[in-house]
């Protein structure tokens, strides 16, 4: 008997779902820190030019499969280019799943610094004793890490009309305004134009440094969700006459405005303040301060440099409740993404979320907990989403470039089409950059940072601690791989 499925209800509250997945944390805290370390003006053009070169044709690549085959990647890839690969689709679900769990626990993070702000605690020359006090709280990140997976679940009990278009559609022009508000403010101190002058102006010289190029990359690769399976998962739900290609080109642009507006709040705030705070070191220096997790930046300094300006307080909120409403529309894109894998294996979307809730909860704790342990799966599975990638772009030209372009994106009605660029670049210029930043990564590790320790699988960044994981994953579903396959027949089958 077939069973009717959900659909967005319009072009809109998709490409808004499919931005909500996109704009999370790494627009606001990791895009002005990656920026600055690889000069400005200089990085946003390689960084702009791979949005064209992996991002959209990724992003494209996943609305096709997910729009034809109506499952999630566990049992989308395997039933697109045949039974023996669906151990693909089940470590690009793992993937994402696997940054789940520690990504909840900087959802948390960003709820605590909400409140925080809200009851004015983030007071002057607070911040370093806050973020400490607060890190090393176990009940506390408990706590928050509990809150946000209570979030992330009931959004998406809700389905997706009445869950996921419903919170997008609040969550993402509210997100905007609140980045407005964030860069009128910024751009009205003194000095504030130095920051937008640094941010836009390129240092060409700067553009013959390779590692200007991988970071930019990097960036694109990550921000954007291209090669996450979350855009597979949202085009299970899209309306047969969706466009693809404008669908995406949307999602990829709207992407970079947001990484540009976060740039635009935070680089003339760093420029115009830090003077005033005698750290001894340029605005910025103090950008590309990380800390552990990338923290430095957005726990540490945004609330010291804020502090500063009158109503402070005020605008701290704003700027913390910003980075909640990303990182939560990020975070229920995963939640689905579990979701629908454990719905296309036969449950039902009840006990899918509160499974999901439950598994997400335990194996975040311990990044909630320790964080040697969070900066070990942000390494490793922030690094196995460009294997992901790698294995969106296989399935592609396992199905045959061509065919896959006209059969599955240059549908009826499309107003944009994918023309022959597509099939040169998934041919091509993909597997190029595969292999370049994974083997850079890992060049780096074993050379420059971890020359000790790169073949300890037990080391905080080792290469061994990612072949070990991955292969563990990749081992686990290719035991599984024919049950996964035909359970998942089994529900594209009731959809028919």
């Amino acid at each position: 008997m077939a069973h009717s499925q959900e659909q967005f209800t319009s072009r809109w509250t998709l490409v808004l779902a499919v931005l909500g997945m996109a704009i999370g944390t790494g627009n606001i805290w990791r895009f002005p820190r990656i920026a600055a370390e690889n000069g400005g003006g200089a990085f946003l053009i390689p960084w702009i030019l791979f949005l064209f070169l992996w991002s959209i044709p990724l992003i494209i690549t996943e609305f096709a499969i997910g729009k034809k085959t109506r499952l999630g990647p566990v049992g989308a890839i395997g039933h697109l280019i045949g039974k023996k690969w669906t151990w693909m689709g089940g470590f690009v679900a793992f993937c994402t799943v696997a940054i789940m769990f520690y990504y909840s626990v900087v959802v948390g993070w960003c709820l605590k610094y909400t409140w925080a702000a809200l009851m004015g605690d983030l007071g002057q020359g607070a911040s370093t004793t806050f973020w400490d006090e607060f890190i090393n709280s176990p009940g506390q990140t408990l706590f928050f890490h509990l809150l946000s997976v209570t979030a992330g679940a009931l959004i998406i009990s809700r389905g997706v009309t009445k869950g996921i278009e419903r919170a997008t559609r609040l969550l993402i022009p509210g997100l905007g305004i609140l980045l407005v508000i964030g860069a009128i403010r910024a751009l009205t101190l003194e000095h504030a134009m130095q920051g937008l002058n640094f941010l836009f102006e390129p240092d060409w010289a700067k553009l013959m440094d390779y590692r200007v190029w991988i970071a930019a990359l990097s960036q694109s690769a990550w921000s954007t969700g291209a090669g996450w399976g979350l855009v597979l998962t949202y085009a299970v739900y899209a309306r047969k006459n969706e466009d693809i290609v404008l669908n995406s080109v949307i999602a990829g642009l709207g992407n970079n405005s947001a990484s540009l507006l976060a740039g635009i709040v935070i680089f003339p705030a760093v420029f115009a303040l830090a003077p005033q705070l005698n750290l001894g070191i340029s605005p910025a220096e103090l950008l590309s301060t990380s800390g552990p997790a990338s923290t430095g930046l957005t726990f540490i300094w945004i609330p010291r440099l804020f502090s500063e300006i009158p109503a402070s307080g005020f605008f701290l909120f704003i700027f913390f409740l910003a980075l909640s409403i990303a990182a939560i529309s990020s975070l229920i894109a995963m939640f689905e993404l579990a979701a629908r894998s454990l719905m296309n294996l036969g449950m039902t979307r009840e006990k899918a979320v509160l499974f999901v809730w439950l598994i997400c909860f335990i194996f975040g704790a311990p990044s909630a907990l320790s964080m040697d342990f969070f900066q070990n799966q942000d390494w490793v599975w922030g690094v196995g989403l460009i294997v992901s990638g790698f294995f969106i772009a296989f399935s592609a030209n396992r199905y045959g470039l061509r065919r896959f372009r006209q059969e599955l994106i240059n549908t009826a009605g499309n107003d944009l089409k994918a023309g022959v660029w597509y099939e040169y670049v998934m041919r091509f210029v993909i597997p190029f950059l595969f292999v370049v930043l994974l083997g850079w990564w890992f060049y780096q590790a074993i050379t420059v940072y971890h020359r000790d320790t790169w073949w300890d699988p037990l080391a905080l960044y080792s290469v061994a601690t990612c072949l070990v994981q991955w292969g563990s994953v990749i081992l686990l579903f290719v035991i599984f791989n024919d049950k996964i396959y035909h359970r998942t027949a089994q529900a594209q089958e009731e959809l028919s």
